[in-house]
């Protein structure tokens, strides 16, 4: 019997689909089978940058799998993301694989029965246009990241790298830190009046003189003074009052920028940490005897609702909440982003009905908050505007005015849900126009104008969206790849540019400045977009754009002057050959080398890290020093005369026997952990250790390794991110 298979990139995702089709196999490509290769260029700029892939090794295995499975299928649906990265996705499978059957690119918004059976009924061919725009924007990056980084090498030193949205965003959070460097803070005064009418004091603020507007900088201290002396046991009339009704509608539910900009205030995400937990959350859970995807895709820069989730919002609202908190018709929000094409849909639960109480049980405490999160600002967004009574009070006496106001909030609407208090009644609101009170106190205030903030990874992500610069799949990278790269460093939820990433902003803006700024990387982005949408080919694209970038290059070699700090010699010796140690500088600080590289490559840190430990063989301080492997060992400051070493301890109890300590080894495959009772005790491990108890065991640390997480006692295991 001809088979019909799915493709999907994740196993989640998979599991899901395949839980609602019973008659289809569903398997995953686990996200890209092809790329550029990974050591070298693989782009022909010659031939119209034509680009090499390969399959990585690590892909060989799925791509077999894959080549097996379509290989008697009659029917072959890609069922890859709706966006460009999906779309290359799909196109690199059907490429790879070659497929016999007849092949049916289909797309839906999120993973529930419903959406896949009405996908299923509307399949296309793959979008070539999209294709070729995703394949530009790699092109693109991959010409940076190998033209720039040997640039950066020969000015700066080895192991930079640039990219081509990251230094912009760079190049933003250094230009702030300068502002702020530089601002100088300016000082003023205001003059509040606390004035006695009807048995209660209103606090007003002075906003004119003699009929002029008061203007920040306009009192000195001095003339603030002078003014508080002349209006103490004044009297003020009532002369004007206002009342308005203002209507304060909800915010939009969420795209890709907003929640990750609203998880890192509220919950303290980092994007990246709040798009693996929302793609946990889109891919499917189990919920009760079903398993389903519990919100909508996660990569869109729309902010539209589909009818049938405005229908299902509008009834919860007015079974659970009250008819009047549902608008009279659903409301509709526009996205204000140019070419929004990634997706056409907002993130919103994919069922209201599943509250977050309803489905708490399948879900970690992370997934509960950021779900709780969406499943708020999507039912808000469906709700009716709350309405606020604003009422302002303007009082006069001879030359001078105030003005008081308040606000009470007379219908809660959206603001309901977060549980707002209602104001107590107004102050202001018996007061009568004519009315005279007594001045019983005047205060002066001193304020200091404030340099602008530093960003924050929310309020990058907003700015680089406001400039036009990223797309729903990048955001998340972009503070990333700078943190990995140690441009940048985040402090406090505030992000400072490290002294390497102020010299690789400096260098590369005054280099590239017609190419690394907002305007042309925005102007790139619109590009792509017009390649998705047919309206530009791909080579018109890159040859536009790499022709100044080439000649910019090319000058920078000549004119830009190398920032390389030089060898600093020492009165060191190097133990493995003899020669003068010199001090160099690396990815991480200074650092001893040896002055006869590269026919010898010891190094070892600058300053020697004592230990407390005395030598037992000359009686003196024994230090911390580095093997060929990176591996920490002890050795005799006395050296070379004395040449006693001993393993570097850990400190922490061996999980095995419970009696030696681990210490440090080091092999060609890395650096491992072992008892120091060996051979009697042989347990080993790999990967970093952290000082953190097991949840299960309650042992003192655990390994971490590059995907995961796990306890050496008692076997406990769990997958992390990169950054945890």
């Amino acid at each position: 019997m001809k088979k019909r298979v799915m493709i999907v990139e994740s196993p989640a995702k998979a599991r899901t689909i395949s839980s609602f089709l019973g008659d289809i196999d569903v398997v995953a490509s686990y996200g890209h089978i092809r790329d550029l290769p990974e050591k070298r260029f693989g782009v022909n700029i010659k031939q119209d940058f034509k680009p090499t892939y390969v399959i990585p090794k690590s892909k060989r295995k799925i791509v077999d799998m894959l080549k097996k499975v379509v290989k008697e299928t009659e029917e072959l649906y890609i069922a890859s993301d709706e966006d460009r990265e999906g779309e290359a996705i799909g196109w690199h499978i059907v490429e790879t694989t070659k497929p016999r059957g007849n092949i049916k690119r289909i797309v839906f918004h999120e993973i529930t029965k419903e959406a896949l059976t009405e996908a299923m009924k509307k399949p296309r061919s793959i979008d070539m246009n999209m294709v070729k725009s995703q394949e530009a924007r790699r092109i693109l990056d991959r010409i940076v990241g190998y033209k720039l980084s040997p640039f950066l090498a020969k000015k700066i030193r080895r192991g930079l790298s640039a990219g081509r949205v990251q230094s912009v965003a760079l190049r933003l959070i250094v230009e702030r830190e300068e502002e702020i460097e530089k601002f100088k803070p300016r000082p003023y005064w205001t003059v509040h009046l606390y004035i006695r009418i009807q048995n209660a004091v209103v606090e007003a603020v002075l906003t004119s003189i003699n009929g002029r507007k008061i203007k920040k900088f306009d009192l000195s201290e001095d003339r603030a003074k002078e003014i508080k002396e002349k209006l103490q046991n004044s009297f003020f009339e009532v002369w004007k009052i206002e009342e308005k009704i203002k209507r304060k509608k909800p915010n939009p539910p969420f795209k890709t920028s907003t929640l990750q900009q609203e998880a890192s205030t509220k919950l303290h995400f980092s994007p990246s940490k709040t798009q693996a937990i929302a793609q946990e959350l889109y891919e499917g859970k189990d919920i009760g005897n079903q398993r389903v995807g519990l919100i909508t895709y996660i990569r869109t820069d729309s902010l539209s609702v589909s009818p049938q989730a405005q229908k299902e919002a509008t009834e919860f609202i007015e079974k659970n909440i009250g008819k009047e908190f549902a608008p009279p018709k659903p409301n509709v929000y526009k996205t204000k982003v140019c070419n929004a094409q990634e997706a056409h849909e907002s993130i919103h639960p994919t069922s209201v009905f599943r509250t977050p109480e309803s489905i708490a049980k399948a879900l970690t405490e992370d997934e509960k908050r950021l779900y709780t999160l969406i499943w708020n600002r999507f039912l808000a967004s469906q709700m009716a505007p709350a309405k606020e009574k604003i009422l302002t009070v303007t009082f006069k006496s001879n030359e001078f005015e105030a003005r008081a106001s308040e606000t009470e909030i007379i219908f809660p609407g959206f603001l309901i849900l977060s549980k707002e208090k209602q104001n107590a009644s107004l102050t202001l609101e018996n007061i009568k126009k004519g009315e005279k009170g007594k001045v019983e106190e005047v205060k002066i205030e001193e304020h200091t104008t404030e340099p602008p903030p530093r960003y924050s990874e929310a309020s990058l992500i907003k700015t680089l969206e406001s400039y036009g610069i990223g797309r729903p799949s990048t955001y998340a990278l972009i503070s990333k790849t700078l943190l990995e790269r140690q441009y940048i460093k985040l402090e406090k939820g505030k992000i400072y540019p490290t002294q390497l990433g102020k010299t690789v902003s400096h260098v590369l803006s005054s280099a590239f400045n017609d190419i690394i700024n907002t305007d042309f990387t925005r102007k790139m982005e619109e590009e792509l977009d017009e390649i998705a949408q047919g309206k530009k080919k791909e080579s018109e694209v890159l040859n536009k754009w790499y022709v100044p970038f080439a000649e910019l290059l090319n000058r920078a070699y000549e004119n830009i002057k190398s920032l390389k700090p030089l060898p600093q010699p020492t009165d060191e010796v190097c133990e493995l050959c003899g020669a003068p140690m010199i001090i160099r500088e690396g990815r991480y600080g200074k650092f001893l080398a040896c002055s006869n590289f590269p026919k010898c490559r010891n190094t070892r840190p600058l300053e020697k890290e004592e230990t407390g430990e005395i030598c037992e063989e000359c009686g003196k301080p024994m230090v911390v020093k580095y093997n060929k492997y990176g591996v920490r060992f002890l050795a005799c400051s006395g050296y070379p005369k004395c040449k006693n070493t001993k393993p570097y301890s850990t400190g922490m109890k061996c999980p095995q026997c419970e009696k030696g300590e681990l210490i440090e080894k080091g092999s060609k495959s890395g650096k491992f952990y072992r008892c120091s009772l060996y051979p009697e005790c042989k347990f080993t491990a790999r990967g970093e250790i952290l000082k953190q108890k097991c949840p299960q065991c309650k042992n003192e640390f655990l390994i971490k390794g590059k995907k995961w997480l796990k306890c050496p006692k008692c076997g406990w295991k769990k997958e992390v991110e990169d950054e945890v």
